[in-house]
């Protein structure tokens, strides 16, 4: 089982703190571009069946440079907040709140962060991924990399 899963039998009232670690198949994300899988720290805070979580999740990715098309890590972390209740006898509000984003709902046995995991990830990544800021890309017209230096054509 995940540490993105947390037991809520053995979740005491009050905080705690939790070190978690996911794969990249656990969190649904291709392998090859997250090669490490992820690190969470997390705090959470349960006071009868609600619980918060909040927490970074650290991870990188195996990104490809749209100047040069060189293939790169990228360290990315991710601010993670959910709060949870236990589901039953809300219906369609339930499915509303947590189609929403404004709260998630647990079956009283355990809390499956994986989903929020994954999401806080993809949305740190950026559309257009460089290998450093300052990439001098792709010779227009020969295609030689300009990060190693002036090209032979002159372009």
């Amino acid at each position: 089982m995940s540490g993105l899963i947390i037991n809520l039998a053995t979740l005491a009232a009050g905080a705690s703190r939790l070190e978690a670690t996911a794969t990249a198949e656990e969190l649904e994300l291709p392998p090859a571009d997250w090669p490490g899988g992820a690190e969470a720290s997390l705090d959470l805070h349960r006071t009868g069946e609600l619980v918060t979580v909040r927490g970074r999740i650290r991870s990188a990715a195996h990104l490809e440079c749209v100047r040069c098309a060189r293939w790169f890590d990228l360290p990315v972390a991710a601010d993670l907040l959910v709060v949870a209740d236990r589901a039953g006898g809300r219906g369609r509000l339930e499915g509303d709140l947590e189609a929403d984003g404004h709260m998630k709902f647990h079956d009283g046995r355990q809390l499956d962060l994986h989903q929020e995991a994954r999401e806080a990830l993809l949305l740190e990544l950026p559309m257009a991924p460089h290998c450093q800021e300052d990439c001098r890309g792709l010779c227009a017209r020969c295609g030689a990399d300009l990060n190693e230096g002036p090209c032979a054509c002159g372009g």
